[in-house]
């Protein structure tokens, strides 16, 4: 009898001592609160390079219950279209979240564009070089009627690019083993073109001068610390 005592009293014993474990190795500190704070609105400009912002814009437009599910993972969202001179437009979309935990994670265009009724075809991933950075991207292009949409996007968990699942998820772990919450940001461009190829060259030349308009202690909220 004693012993059986005995026995119950270790394993309870050991599934307190895991239970104050697990709660001690919970994340508790946000990223997003030490450095430079996030303000979308500012840090992108209205005008750069070759590019001024529309006043009226024309991007995808969400319906209502996709909206407020973004409005629970995201503390900020931009959303802009810019022309050039020859004629050119290339919609900005940036949703930014300060709690990149295992409950909350960004929502992946591909799903945002379904959701609206689109076809969604050719997801390739590639590696586009801005600057000094080579960044994993996701290209794929959107149909749905007559209008077709080729889209680039890469996604940011702290500083490591997280294209997949797999990533997203490895970047959260690093993070929490250190007792941090990570941000994360999602940055996407997209153009109504025929042409899938040529409007991909057109998002790499925005992208190009887009970054390198930000100020530079703001560039790792975009791209990263580090250079690839």
């Amino acid at each position: 009898m004693k012993a059986f005592n005995l026995r119950h009293f270790l394993i309870g014993l050991t599934m307190l001592a895991a239970a104050g474990l697990a709660l001690a190795m919970v994340p508790r500190h946000k990223v997003a609160d030490q450095g430079h704070k996030l303000n979308l609105e500012s840090m992108i400009p209205q005008e750069f390079g070759e590019w001024r912002m529309q006043a009226k814009l024309d991007h995808l437009q969400v319906s209502p219950d996709v909206q407020a599910e973004l409005d629970k993972i995201y503390n900020q969202t931009l959303t802009r279209t810019y022309n050039n001179d020859q004629g050119q437009h290339v919609m900005l979309s940036i949703a930014y979240g300060g709690d990149q935990s295992d409950s909350m994670t960004v929502h992946l265009p591909e799903g945002c564009y379904r959701g609206q009724g689109f076809d969604v075809k050719r997801n390739t991933p590639i590696n586009l070089r801005v600057g000094d950075v080579e960044i994993p991207v996701m290209r794929l292009v959107a149909e749905k009627g007559a209008r077709i949409e080729p889209i680039s996007y890469w996604i940011l968990i702290g500083d490591s690019f997280a294209l997949d699942r797999t990533n997203r998820k490895l970047a959260q772990l690093r993070y929490s083993l250190t007792g941090q919450i990570p941000e994360g940001i999602l940055i996407r461009v997209s153009s109504i073109d025929a042409d899938a190829e040529d409007a991909y060259q057109t998002h790499q030349r925005f992208l190009e001068q887009m970054i390198a308009s930000v100020p530079p202690e703001l560039r790792p909220k975009l791209i990263g610390r580090l250079t690839r």
